[in-house]
């Protein structure tokens, strides 16, 4: 079932951003540390810009830690000022068209996960059962979500680089659902490259290319086999068991293949623009060292800048490994149990990036909400949602108040603004349980439903 006025809404979402960046004024977004992190920030993007024109490696001191090849497109903006009311307007334009380009892809993988939904239930003679209670277009949903998303709005508008990276991910995505390696390749190069985190999204990548879109689990597939009998059951079933159950290696070999080939082709970019100004070498430890070894304790929505600040020194190396390592050590489990949904998988590995990483900030959160909204008819019985609402609700209201109380007014101190990080990150992790807990009860609605 299609959304009334969809377009009419997207266009509002996009006015409404443009109305931002070019009436709204100096909002300084750019200095809150839920918007902007030592990562994503675009005033320090200008800085290693300015120092690169310089003749001198923008890696220098301590100001900038991104990529090369977004001072070769964004710098040049960054220094264009001609005493406007926003100093990065022209990049906040950028990002405008970027988060429209994400939210039409997120629609676009949402359709695919659709007909791939429709399919199975339609082999599985459940479309009446399951239709019957919810049957909503999940694209259109998921692509609203990320658009009229208060914290992809304060994003777009706030000078970070966090679209950009937002956006390289769901080129991954949908390039995976549909199945073209090249696009699937270049967005995981890309998000890798600029974040870093998203490198272990290969996994539901490999599952997305080489299965496809999400199905049931195979269980149930071989249940309504055995069920009916052989005589019974028609060509088309067959031909979908067989193809549920049959992994697309040469797909996967596409990938790898394209994989080698945009991630020399980006490396021999970025050695290109930084020659004679530093080398690959600095780029790796100021970028992928700068984010593994959080040297940057300035406060940020997470709870690792107060965690490390606390520390001994002593002991810091050993936390430095327990908290890396945590996100790895969820990798296998959920891919075990998930591989029969890899485009929910992706969106659990997002969550637990946006909640574990290092300089998290609000639009790591308004990705893998739009995320979310692709499962909207599979989740439709997930419980705590109203808890999960207003949590995320009172957390973006008191996060600024906290700040303001212990940087500005001094009548507060550290432990304010870490408690709205703490209850933050203890909302993700019920969103991720509760997510991953409801599509687990949802294949088990359907393996009951074919046995009946």
């Amino acid at each position: 079932m299609a959304i009334r006025y969809y377009w009419p809404m997207v266009a509002a979402a996009v006015g409404f951003r443009l109305v931002l960046v070019l009436f709204g004024g100096d909002l300084h977004l750019a200095s809150r540390p839920e918007v902007s992190t030592p990562l994503t920030s675009l005033r320090r993007l200008a800085e290693g810009y300015w120092l690169k024109q310089a003749s001198m490696s923008p890696y220098s001191g301590s100001m900038y830690h991104g990529s090369p090849l977004l001072l070769s497109v964004l710098g040049p903006l960054t220094s264009n000022r001609s005493g406007s009311k926003h100093a990065h307007v022209y990049c906040s334009l950028i990002f405008v068209a970027v988060d429209f380009l994400a939210a039409m892809l997120i629609r676009s993988t949402g359709r695919r996960l659709q007909m791939s939904r429709n399919r199975s239930l339609k082999s599985l003679d459940l479309t009446k059962a399951v239709n019957n209670s919810a049957n909503v277009s999940a694209g259109d949903i998921a692509s609203l979500i990320y658009l009229w998303n208060p914290w992809a709005i304060v994003t777009c508008v706030g000078s970070c680089t966090s679209p950009i990276e937002n956006l390289m991910v769901v080129i991954m995505v949908y390039g995976a659902c549909s199945c073209l390696a090249p696009l699937a390749a270049f967005g995981y190069v890309m998000a890798t490259h600029l974040s870093l985190y998203p490198a272990i999204l290969i996994v539901p990548v490999i599952l997305l290319l080489g299965y496809g879109p999400d199905a049931p689990p195979t269980k149930v597939f071989l249940v309504k086999s055995s069920s009916d009998s052989k005589s019974d059951m028609s060509e088309y079933d067959k031909r979908t068991s067989l193809k549920l159950q049959r992994f697309s290696w040469m797909t996967v070999l596409h990938f790898i293949f394209w994989l080698i080939i945009w991630s020399c082709y980006v490396l021999l970019l970025s050695s290109m623009i930084l020659k004679k100004v530093g080398g690959l070498n600095e780029m790796f430890e100021k970028t992928y060292g700068f984010i593994l070894t959080v040297k940057d304790l300035s406060p940020n929505i997470g709870v690792l800048w107060y965690f490390f600040a606390e520390v001994f020194d002593f002991f810091r190396s050993f936390f430095l490994i327990v908290f890396n390592m945590n996100i790895l050590f969820m990798v296998l489990p959920l891919a075990i149990r998930l591989k029969h949904r890899p485009c929910f998988l992706a969106f659990v590995y997002t969550a637990i990036v946006a909640m574990l990483k290092s300089y998290p900030s609000a639009g790591d959160s308004a990705l893998y909400l739009g995320l979310l909204g692709l499962f909207a008819n599979e989740l439709a019985e997930m419980q705590f949602t109203f808890f999960l609402f207003f949590g995320y609700i009172g957390v973006s209201l008191l996060s600024p108040v906290m700040h303001n109380l212990w940087i500005w007014r001094g009548t507060g101190n550290a432990n304010f603004y870490f408690a709205t990080g703490l209850a933050y990150t203890c909302l993700q992790t019920v969103l991720v349980v509760e997510s991953v807990g409801s599509m687990i009860k949802h294949d088990r609605k359907l393996r009951l439903l074919v046995t009946s």
